[in-house]
C-alpha cells in the first residue's frame, strides 16, 4: 500500500487486504524471529541493554525536572488562568471542576502536535511518507538531532508528569487504570526508542497521535462553552456547531492516524522492513510489542468512539455532550488540596456503588493518549 505506507507500508488494494496483509506480515515475521532466535531470554536482553543503550544521567535528569515543573505549571495554571476563567465564562458547577484538566491537555496537546508536524512537514525529515527512512544511517548510540531530542524531553517529561495527573489530579473513569497504563507503555516505548536511538520513528509516533489527542480537548471545550452563562443564544450555537464538528474530526482522525497509519506505517515498519536494513534489531520483540499493546489500546478506546456514535445515530442522544458516563467520580477539586486521600475515597465509594449518582449518562468519551499519544 504505497498510498499510505510509503516505502515502509503493506502492499494491499484495500483497506481490509492492507491490515490483512500487514498483520500476516507482522506474525509471520516476528514468529520466524523468536524460532531463529537461539539465545532470546534475560541474558540476551541484559546484553544488548548494556551493549546498545544510550540514556544518560543527564536526560534522565532532564526529564524529571521537566515533569515536577510541568506538575508545578498545571497546579498554577489550574488555580490561576483555567477557574478563573471558568468562572468568567459562566461555565456550569460540573464543567467548572473539569474545565481546567481539558484546556491544560488542549495547551500540551495542540503545541506538541503543530511541532512534531513542523519537523515531518517542513523540515528535512521524510519519515511521514516514507517510514523505513526513519531508520537509514542508524548505528549504536548516534547523535539524536536538537530538534527531536527537545521533543523527546518534552514529550517524555509530560507522559510522566501524566501519571501523576491521572491518580491525583483528573476526573477518575473506568477507563482510567487503562490510562495510566498507556501512559507507562508510552513512556516505555520514548525511553525505549531514545536510548536504542529509534527517535525517527519515534516522532511519527508522536504526531500521529497528538493528532486525535488535541482534537478531543478542542470539543470538550466547546461542549462546556455551549452550555455558558451570559452568552447570546448565536455563541451558544456556534460552540455546539464547533462541538459537532470537533466530534467528527476527532473519531475520523482516530480512526486514520491510530488504526490506520499508526499499523500500516509504523508497526509494518518496525517489525517488518527494517530488518532488510538492521538485521537483529535492539529489542525488536520487546519494542513491537508495546507498539501492539499500544494499537490494541487504541482499539479499545476506539470502541467507545463507535458506541457513541451509535447513540446518536439511533436517537438516544440528541446532541455533542462531554460524556462522562465513564466517570467513577466527579473531582470537585483540581488543586493540591483535595489531595490523594479525597480520591481514594471516591474511588472506595464507586467501588460500592454509592458514586454512581454523580456519573452523567450521555457525551463525547474520553479517548486515550499518545498519547493518547
Amino acid at each position: 500500500m504505497a498510498a499510505a505506507g510509503g516505502d515502509g507500508g503493506a502492499g494491499g488494494s484495500g483497506l481490509l487486504a492492507d491490515y490483512a496483509e500487514a498483520a500476516v506480515a507482522v506474525y509471520s515475521r516476528m514468529r520466524r524471529e523468536w524460532s531463529d532466535c537461539s539465545d532470546c531470554g534475560a541474558a540476551l536482553a541484559a546484553r544488548t541493554l548494556r551493549d546498545t543503550a544510550t540514556f544518560g544521567r543527564r536526560d534522565a535528569l532532564i526529564v524529571v525536572v521537566l515533569a515536577l515543573a510541568w506538575i508545578t505549571a498545571r497546579i498554577l495554571a489550574t488555580s490561576h488562568v483555567f477557574k478563573p476563567l471558568a468562572a468568567k465564562l459562566r461555565l456550569r458547577p460540573q464543567d467548572v471542576a473539569k474545565f481546567p484538566e481539558n484546556a491544560w491537555k488542549l495547551v500540551f496537546y495542540l503545541g506538541a502536535w503543530l511541532y512534531s508536524g513542523y519537523l515531518l512537514f517542513m523540515r528535512d525529515y521524510n519519515f511521514f511518507s516514507q517510514p523505513l527512512s526513519a531508520f537509514a544511517g542508524w548505528y549504536v548510540g548516534m547523535e539524536v538531532p536538537s530538534d527531536i531530542h527537545l521533543a523527546y524531553m518534552l514529550q517524555g517529561s509530560f507522559y510522566l508528569h501524566s501519571v501523576y495527573g491521572t491518580l491525583c489530579l483528573d476526573t477518575w473513569r473506568r477507563d482510567s487504570p487503562v490510562m495510566i497504563l498507556h501512559h507507562i507503555i508510552t513512556l516505555s516505548l520514548i525511553g525505549f526508542s531514545y536510548a536504542f536511538r529509534f527517535h525517527n520513528i519515534g516522532l511519527l509516533v508522536l504526531f500521529l497521535h497528538d493528532t486525535s489527542d488535541f482534537l478531543l480537548e478542542f470539543t470538550k471545550v466547546n461542549v462546556y462553552l455551549r452550555h455558558r452563562g451570559g452568552g447570546s443564544e448565536r455563541q451558544r450555537w456556534v460552540h455546539a456547531r464547533i462541538a459537532d464538528l470537533g466530534c467528527a474530526a476527532f473519531g475520523s482522525s482516530w480512526f486514520v492516524c491510530r488504526l490506520y497509519w499508526f499499523p500500516l506505517k509504523v508497526v509494518h515498519t518496525t517489525a517488518v522492513t527494517v530488518l532488510a536494513i538492521i538485521p537483529g534489531l535492539p529489542f525488536y520483540f520487546l519494542f513491537n510489542s508495546l507498539l501492539i499493546i499500544l494499537t490494541g489500546m487504541n482499539v479499545y478506546w476506539f470502541s467507545f468512539i463507535v458506541a457513541f456514535v451509535a447513540k446518536v445515530l439511533t436517537g438516544q442522544m440528541k446532541e455533542v455532550d462531554d460524556l462522562r458516563e465513564f466517570d467513577v467520580a466527579e473531582r470537585v477539586s483540581t488543586g493540591p488540596e483535595g489531595g490523594a486521600a479525597k480520591q481514594g475515597e471516591r474511588r472506595s465509594r464507586a467501588k460500592r456503588g454509592e458514586g454512581k449518582g454523580e456519573a452523567q449518562e450521555n457525551g463525547l468519551q474520553s479517548g486515550g493518549g499518545k498519547k493518547q499519544q
